[in-house]
């Protein structure tokens, strides 16, 4: 099995997250029990993870619509298909196709916060304490105990200076050993993505930031657009909320 699946899915969202649209079959799923959820043999369906929440889509198949509203993860990708709507039956062959404004947008929030990670790291070695995103928006949580003055508009300044450089974004499946010998690859204080497997998949904004990560995301850091940092909030003594937003 490649690297690129899960269970019975081969993940396309990690071979091009620009797919919006794909043929597949059901290779899994039960009309008595919708809530078991549906499993494709091929999906690029982010499953959410890392504080990006997952995709939201139909499957289009005989006529017929199901709306997809959320992912479970196990040992495969159950796709959780809306109250009432029909269950395709294995060996369907469907299309596949998410919401693109939603996808695009929570893609340049990922990749946003990413940008914001390395620049905080890199000015202030604060680490990463916690993290979510929604279209357009996204939070993250530094330990970070002494705040200068004026951090919150030279934030916005430098990190809006790194995304227009231009930054090629590269994700990556490397072996394991390889990915644990790169410096600081994991950011998070109190939680670490999976680093037990035989791969890592990797997450590299050129010359900034290079992290363990499965989300997806642009391909460069211009596609972000300028970010906007709406509040620094104080989180207990050591934690601070930085709150952004895309604003073009």
């Amino acid at each position: 099995m490649s690297e690129e699946h899960h269970g019975h899915t081969h993940r396309l969202d990690w071979v091009d997250p620009t797919i919006r649209e794909w043929d597949c079959t059901v290779v899994w799923s039960d009309a008595a029990d919708p809530e078991a959820g549906i499993v494709l043999d091929r999906s690029a369906f982010f499953p959410g993870g890392g504080g990006q929440p997952p995709d939201l889509g139909v499957l289009l198949w005989q006529g017929v619509q199901t709306r997809i509203v959320d992912t479970r993860k196990g040992d495969d990708l159950f796709l959780i298909a809306a109250p009432g709507d029909p269950i395709p039956p294995v060996g369907m062959k469907v299309r596949g196709a998410i919401d693109d404004d939603r996808r695009s947008s929570l893609m340049r929030a990922h990749s946003g916060l990413h940008v914001l990670c390395g620049t905080v790291f890199r000015d202030y070695g604060a680490l990463v304490t916690g993290g979510n995103m929604q279209p357009g928006e996204a939070r993250m949580d530094f330990n970070l105990p002494e705040v200068p003055p004026g951090f919150k508009q030279s934030l916005e300044d430098t990190v809006n200076a790194e995304i227009s450089a231009d930054r090629k974004i590269i994700s990556r499946i490397i072996p394991r050993e390889d990915a644990l010998a790169i410096p600081d690859l994991v950011r998070t204080q109190n939680a670490a993505p999976p680093m037990d497997g035989p791969v890592i998949r990797i997450v590299d904004i050129v010359g900034l930031d290079v992290q363990a990560d499965g989300g997806t995301h642009v391909a460069s850091t211009s596609q972000i657009g300028r970010i906007e940092v709406v509040k620094v909030e104080s989180k207990g003594r050591q934690n601070r909320r930085v709150r952004i937003k895309i604003v073009n």
